[in-house]
């Protein structure tokens, strides 16, 4: 997996083979992220979006089961104990318009949440200056998902590592 922006990560992305590794993969993204940052994910149906949220959601040990908020738009998952971050999971599938996504209030709870965004790219971007963009990207005819991880802001542009990198995620060709 790639630090968005960061030097030492290939632009070409982190190639997933398993639903346990895109979880995988999000357990390791949780130990990045904090309180007041903001992941927008994007995907086709199926790609694992949702999957990755649930890998987040499992490191950040919030109260579950993470599912998709595709019908109730977002979701709210506090943390088990201790003062670590809850996780707002949001679907921004079902709206059409920035002034949608303002609507869902999200930013009110930036200060005290990890807010993690599927489908919000073109939506979410205004909810904070740093974020983290994370592209899914299945290849045809096979379970291989590619990731892509874009920084934007200074804590983004910051990162000193590649989580993932030479942890079973090689980096594509």
């Amino acid at each position: 997996m790639m630090s968005p922006n960061g030097p030492r990560c290939s632009a070409t992305g982190v190639r997933i083979t398993t639903h346990a590794a895109m979880q995988d993969l999000g357990r390791q993204l949780a130990a990045l992220l904090r309180a007041g940052d903001l992941v927008i994910l994007a995907g086709p149906l199926g790609a694992g979006k949702t999957t990755l949220v649930q890998g987040i959601g499992e490191g950040l040990r919030v109260r579950g089961p993470v599912t998709s908020p595709t019908f109730i738009i977002a979701r709210v998952h506090p943390p088990l104990a201790g003062s670590g971050p809850s996780l707002v999971h949001a679907d921004a599938y079902r709206l059409g318009s920035v002034a949608e996504v303002d609507d869902l209030d999200l930013d009110a709870d930036v200060a005290g949440a990890v807010i993690v965004v599927e489908w919000g790219e073109g939506l979410a971007e205004g909810l904070a200056e740093d974020r983290l963009e994370i592209s899914i990207q299945p290849d045809v005819d096979s379970e291989v998902r590619t990731v892509r991880l874009t920084g934007h802001g200074t804590r983004w542009n910051a990162m000193p590592a590649c989580p993932g990198a030479g942890q079973g995620y090689p980096e594509s060709s």
